[in-house]
């Protein structure tokens, strides 16, 4: 690579260390996103809130994280009277929550409900309905007042952060408004009720409901409108508070594909010490198992072969001589190396201990040394000599081998 070549990697590599930098270290956007969570920080988020309402209940504060109807039909819900906080910016409440809702307040309890849009049953038994002014591609702002004029100093003027939600229907029977929300368009004032207390049942329950649950959220809390929500929080009375964290915008849902057995204490328990044994086991039966033991194939013996096709290129290119040499050399080794004869004398000595130590007779004996020094004594050879030396050798060494 060249020394150019080099310099513009380094350069593009200083680039995108750069720009990974920039995007790590960068500010993260604000989350205006609706929450209304107990745990959220972000402005629509209900930390503060959720955190000073132990100035409001004679008891420590409950977190509900399940649905209405499954905590109030808990066994170990208290006898003694309480307040269950609902605010989220819609509530919408199954036949079974609404019922276990109506119940709960029917015994004396109270519910305080701040949302911009209420439906199904609950709605319909409370004779309540809503509306959101959609008018104007900004919202107006909304002054917030209470009905009673010693609290007028406690009025607010929700500038930004709002939807201007009001109450365009009420049980006048059962209610009382306790507070009024005024929107001014066209130089026209219009004012609607915004936060009102409905008796409900034979034992002084109540439900407290408000139209404007972003007077409950952090940005509110914490930019001046807190002496607002303190007023409407002062209409309850003061008994201990159940916060539910379930119907939120914000609720932290758990994403894993094993959430039905993490929600449940009894399946989570067993899939973990199911999870635990798993791990002992691989654990223990690794150490306990030895590793397989490799097969190794045998050596192969290829000398045969070898010697095979180094005859068969001898015999391809005619060198009979060549050929017949080595087999002599090689049957007189076997010779040396058989019956520990010296092969250096062919004479009749030889031939007479040959024919003694080997199954052949002495003529046999003989006619083969004497073809072996016929052949040694010449120059030139041909095929037909060197096929009957070879049938000379095999018949006089079959029952030697």
């Amino acid at each position: 690579m060249d020394k150019r070549s080099k310099i513009a990697l380094y350069i593009i590599a200083a680039v995108i260390l750069i720009m990974m930098i920039t995007e790590v270290t960068k500010p993260k956007p604000l989350n205006w996103s609706d929450s209304y969570s107990a745990a959220d920080k972000i402005p629509l988020g209900c930390y503060v809130l959720f955190n000073e309402l132990e100035n409001y209940s004679d008891d420590e504060v409950l977190e509900n994280t399940e649905s209405i109807f499954l905590y109030l039909n808990d066994k170990n819900v208290s006898e003694k009277r309480q307040s269950l906080f609902l605010i989220n910016g819609y509530v919408r409440l199954t036949e079974q929550d609404t019922d276990a809702l109506l119940n709960f307040v029917d015994e004396g309890n109270t519910v305080f409900l701040s949302s911009k849009g209420l439906y199904g049953k609950l709605a319909d038994t409370l004779n309540l309905s809503l509306q959101i002014d959609y008018t104007g591609l900004y919202k107006e702002p909304a002054l917030n007042t209470f009905s009673s004029q010693s609290l007028d100093k406690n009025k607010r003027l929700f500038k930004d952060v709002i939807e201007n939600a009001y109450i365009t229907s009420l049980d006048t029977l059962n209610s009382t408004i306790l507070g009024q929300v005024s929107i001014e368009k066209d130089r026209n004032t219009n004012t609607h009720p915004n936060y009102i207390k409905t008796t409900f049942g034979e034992n002084n329950g109540a439900f407290y409901f408000h139209s404007n649950p972003y007077a409950f959220t952090n940005y509110h809390l914490l930019n001046g409108n807190e002496d607002y929500t303190a007023t409407v929080l002062s209409y309850l009375p003061k008994q201990q508070i159940i916060w539910d964290n379930y119907n939120k915008s914000g609720r932290k849902v758990i994403r894993s594909p094993l959430r039905y057995i993490l929600t449940n204490p009894p399946l989570k328990w067993a899939f973990y010490v199911s999870l635990f044994g798993l791990i002992l086991f691989v654990i223990f039966k690794g150490k306990r198992t030895q590793r397989i033991i490799p097969v190794i194939d045998k050596l192969e013996n290829s000398t045969v072969e070898f010697t095979q096709t180094i005859g068969e290129l001898y015999y391809q290119y005619g060198d009979y001589s060549n050929i017949i040499s080595k087999k002599i050399q090689y049957f007189l080794e076997f010779i040396r190396t058989k019956y520990f004869l010296d092969t250096n004398n062919l004479n009749n000595t030889f031939i007479e201990k040959l024919a003694l130590k080997s199954t052949n007779t002495k003529e046999e004996s003989k006619a083969m040394v004497d073809y072996l020094i016929y052949l040694k004594s010449k120059t030139y050879h041909t095929e037909d000599e060197l096929i009957e030396l070879n049938k000379k050798i095999e018949t006089f060494t079959k029952n030697n081998f």
